[in-house]
């Protein structure tokens, strides 16, 4: 359980809040939820998260029966969902949808995380309107610190790799932006083709590849939520 001693009420409300409501659950179950399980990776989702905080989190889940924990002979330990914790997703996706719907868009992005954003693109990127080769997309943030500005999306046989340094390959593709005008569009707060048509996103390399950008890049799958005020 959390540190705190708890609500002391037999609701369900309260009990499944001590479980799920403790500063950082709600995103190590997003991460979870979307397939992710070492440790590694699950610190790329929650990057301002201290890999202490995690594996305390991560602990506190598995004795709430909520995440299992597997050991392979190797030693790699990988985290998984157990059927209560498979339960929850519902509960996170309309959190989530909650937050697209209500929260000011403004608000919303004060909070840019360029590290989020790229781990976010690449488990949702759209496989299909890509070529078959292997195809190197750069995205650059010019506003940004030399070791924040730029990420390199390797796609290869169907698998994704972020690489936060040069992986050597040719750039198919050079996408550059303002981290908050890609921020926008990824949460369906701007359009692409407005941004493009603007200037505020250039793109530069394989003319197929910037055609369809729109379709391989996927957006959030928070973006479709229409926008309400509170």
């Amino acid at each position: 359980m959390p540190e705190h001693s708890g609500y002391g009420q037999f609701c369900p409300v309260s009990m499944a809040a001590e479980v799920f409501c403790s500063r950082w659950t709600p995103l190590i179950m997003r991460e979870l939820l979307c397939g992710t399980t070492r440790f590694n990776d699950l610190r790329r989702g929650v990057p301002r998260m201290s890999p202490a905080l995690l594996s305390k989190r991560l602990k506190e889940l598995e004795k709430a029966g909520i995440v299992s924990v597997r050991r392979s002979m190797g030693g790699a330990v990988e985290y998984t969902l157990t059927p209560a914790g498979a339960d929850l997703r519902e509960v996170v996706m309309g959190l989530g949808l909650w937050g697209q719907r209500w929260i000011e868009s403004q608000l919303s992005l004060r909070n840019l995380d360029p590290t989020l954003l790229m781990w976010d693109m690449r488990r949702h990127l759209v496989l299909q309107p890509l070529p078959p080769r292997k195809c190197t997309i750069q995205f650059q943030y010019p506003e940004l610190s030399a070791a924040k500005r730029n990420y390199w999306l390797v796609v290869e046989e169907a698998v994704v790799d972020l690489c936060y340094f040069d992986p050597g390959f040719q750039v198919d593709l050079l996408v550059r932006s303002p981290l908050r005008a890609m921020t926008a569009v990824w949460m369906g707060i701007a359009k692409l083709r407005n941004e493009l048509n603007a200037g505020t996103i250039e793109l530069d390399g394989d003319p197929a590849l910037a055609g369809a950008m729109q379709n391989w890049l996927g957006l959030s799958p928070f973006a479709k939520e229409q926008r309400q005020v509170a």
